[in-house]
């Protein structure tokens, strides 16, 4: 479960695992959810917070449709 006190970069990097697990790039992830490319690598990056919300939403579909 996500907790609201981890960094940007420790989100950024449970972020890449998702992705990485669906074995889609950057910008087929980004395209998937609807997500500007460059937002997607800014989380990834820890450059940006991706809210603690939407990280749970995304692993919550990705879980739903059988993608990890």
């Amino acid at each position: 479960m996500i907790d609201r006190n981890y960094s940007k970069q420790e989100l950024g990097e449970y972020l890449r695992e998702l992705r990485t697990r669906t074995k889609l790039n950057r910008r087929e992830f980004a395209e998937y959810f609807g997500i500007p490319l460059r937002t997607v690598e800014d989380w990834e990056y820890g450059k940006r917070k991706i809210p603690d919300y939407l990280l749970r939403l995304i692993e919550y579909k990705l879980r739903m449709e059988n993608l990890i």
